[in-house]
């Protein structure tokens, strides 16, 4: 776009003009089947911006839509067949902005947050709004406001999206566009220990689990002052990151039995306990390594349904909480961590492809090519293809 497009692209859909009429984009047709095609520029609407799509990172929550569907919910059910492009963790350029926007301008680079809630609903007034009661009810007659880019809205394997500004972050200056797509993890990494009681300077924290969120919530509790962060994973070059992120201790529970160890570091058992992993063994581990009156955090989903030991948590008054997405703002204070680089989030991002080899990215991402953990996709001419630099 030229400065002069840039200063027409002012406040209205009409600034769209500036801009081209169609888009490329993926679209999911069959279970695992994405074609990259071309679909209408979006226009924003009051309260949106259109985001010109710098980079997205792929998230292990992408690879089971693209399979199965959910959490995915498009016209009231599974996205399959029915024009919608994946992807919710973009970054990039303001490109237009919709009738009375001015908390942005044309030209800011915003990383985004997924949800949107209808604003209206119980739990939205509530600032819950990533449990918002009215969750895919937006289309035909059920549009209720609610938006989930990515999951009820198509999101950013395209090269232009449109978001509320209730979503969108500023990005300063000096950071990467790929660092900026990993503020939607530590966002989550975030709300989990918002949930948790926020405040957790002096306090023990534990992570099983050391993928994207793991790693990231290792940080977050180092930087929010927890004492000692303490990581469980079984792969050595991940926990090897961790260190590097913060954690005082990893476990390797192949080597040794977590719960014993936890107990021995904390004395007593952990205050928190961020289960990353997600699995009946996992869940048992938290319940039993927390300490009488701590909490655990429930950041990952069990495939199917689990036994645990409820009455340990019970006679111990061990709190139980899972939580969905970046709710609560948390991308934001997880932004203003970044911004001041108490942490380096872009340790996690292991891979750059281009948009046009989507496929190829997913593949690293679901089978962990290369030891691959975050991959993230560019739209950018000059992008690179394979490992990070």
């Amino acid at each position: 776009m030229t400065k002069e497009a840039s200063h027409i692209v002012k406040g209205n859909a009409a600034s769209l003009a500036a801009l081209p009429d169609m888009m490329k984009a993926w679209v999911l047709g069959d279970p695992g089947e994405l074609t990259l095609t071309e679909k209408p520029l979006p226009v924003p609407d009051r309260a949106e911006v259109l985001v010109r799509i710098d980079a997205v990172a792929i998230c292990a929550t992408d690879l089971e839509i693209l399979q199965y569907g959910t959490p995915a919910m498009i016209e009231g059910g599974a996205p399959f067949n029915k024009n919608y492009t994946p992807g919710h963790e973009y970054m990039g350029t303001v490109a237009a902005l919709g009738p009375g926007v001015d908390e942005f301008a044309v030209g800011d680079r915003v990383t985004v947050e997924i949800h949107a809630g209808c604003g209206q609903c119980k739990r939205c007034r509530m600032g819950m709004y990533t449990s918002c009661h009215n969750y895919g009810l937006n289309y035909g007659d059920k549009n209720k406001g609610h938006r989930a880019n990515g999951f009820t809205t198509d999101g950013g394997f395209a090269e232009y999206a449109v978001n509320n500004i209730n979503t969108l972050i500023h990005v300063p200056d000096d950071m990467s566009d790929e660092d900026a797509t990993l503020v939607v993890t530590a966002g989550t990494s975030m709300y989990g220990l918002t949930e948790l009681g926020g405040l957790v300077a002096g306090e023990s924290v534990v992570v099983i689990g050391p993928g994207p969120i793991g790693l990231l919530a290792v940080a977050v509790a180092k930087a929010l002052g927890a004492s000692p962060v303490i990581l469980v994973g079984t792969r050595d070059s991940r926990n090897e990151i961790g260190r590097k992120l913060g954690a005082d201790y990893v476990i390797n529970p192949r080597e040794e039995d977590p719960v014993a160890r936890v107990k021995e570091l904390t004395g007593k058992g952990a205050d928190y306990v961020v289960d990353c992993a997600g699995t009946e063994t996992t869940v048992n581990q938290s319940v039993h390594m927390t300490n009488r009156g701590g909490r655990i955090c429930l950041a990952a989903f069990p495939k199917s349904a689990v036994s645990f030991d409820l009455g340990a948590l019970a006679v111990n008054n061990i709190y139980l909480y899972g939580i969905r997405g970046e709710g609560r703002s948390a991308t934001h204070r997880a932004m203003a961590f970044m911004a001041e680089k108490r942490f380096d989030a872009g340790l996690i991002h292991t891979h750059t492809f281009p948009l046009a080899e989507l496929p190829t990215a997913l593949k690293y991402a679901k089978e962990r090519i290369d030891d691959a953990i975050k991959v993230v996709v560019s739209t950018r001419p000059d992008a690179p293809s394979g490992a990070k630099k």
